[in-house]
């Protein structure tokens, strides 16, 4: 694993993260002496929405025509 010493990685901070971003390991010494190890983040689960019910709900076949009688005697009046 490569080691970078502070000041080399103060001025090639930008080329050392995306180094890293890339999946490269690699320690930062100060005078010699390891002192951190910096590693890639693993990318972030992207939760999947649409259809996250499936399976657990269940609509019924007449689900458009629910309710229709008060619909049309809301807006037409008592036939």
């Amino acid at each position: 694993m490569q080691q970078y010493n502070i000041h080399t990685a103060k001025t090639q901070l930008s080329a050392l993260v995306d180094k890293a971003a890339a999946g490269d390991s690699f320690i930062i010494a100060k005078a010699g002496k390891p002192m951190v190890k910096v590693i890639p983040i693993s990318p972030q689960k992207t939760v999947q929405r649409i259809g996250f019910l499936k399976g657990q709900i269940k609509i019924p076949d007449d689900f458009d025509r629910m309710g229709q009688m008060e619909i049309i005697d809301t807006f037409e009046g008592s036939i």
